[in-house]
């Protein structure tokens, strides 16, 4: 099961984060059940990809660079370096749990890069 998992995964990842295709992500791997944990995303694939399309889709300059995959089980998250012009990057944490193969459920966390760190190490 973790195996098929993660192959649905790295494939919503190239669509989503790399190609930037979100309807068709969503199309292929969602489920119509979708439910949403980001306060600002209604519940449901059509709230997501209504409110996510213009950020990827939508902006041509945006860069979604995914530093890591991990899946455990029926979870799974994907670590991203978002970078669109004139707005600092942002680190994200996209975490997706799996039920019969689709995508049921989302949470995310999202933190900007700053300028300046208290440490010499990336954040990436």
């Amino acid at each position: 099961m973790s195996t098929d998992n993660r192959a649905a995964f790295e494939r919503f990842v190239e669509l989503f984060y790399t190609r930037k295709r979100v309807a068709d992500a969503f199309a292929e791997l969602v489920a119509d059940d979708y439910r949403q944990h980001n306060p600002t995303i209604g519940d449901g694939p059509a709230a997501a990809i209504a409110m996510l399309t213009p950020k990827f889709d939508g902006s041509p300059d945006a860069r979604f660079e995914v530093q890591r995959i991990l899946v455990d089980g029926d979870l799974a998250m994907v670590h991203v370096k978002a970078s669109r012009p004139g707005a600092p990057d942002a680190a994200v944490a996209d975490i997706y749990r799996f039920e019969d193969g689709r995508i049921v459920e989302h949470w995310d966390v999202l933190q900007q890069v700053p300028v300046h760190a208290a440490h010499d190490h990336p954040m990436f």
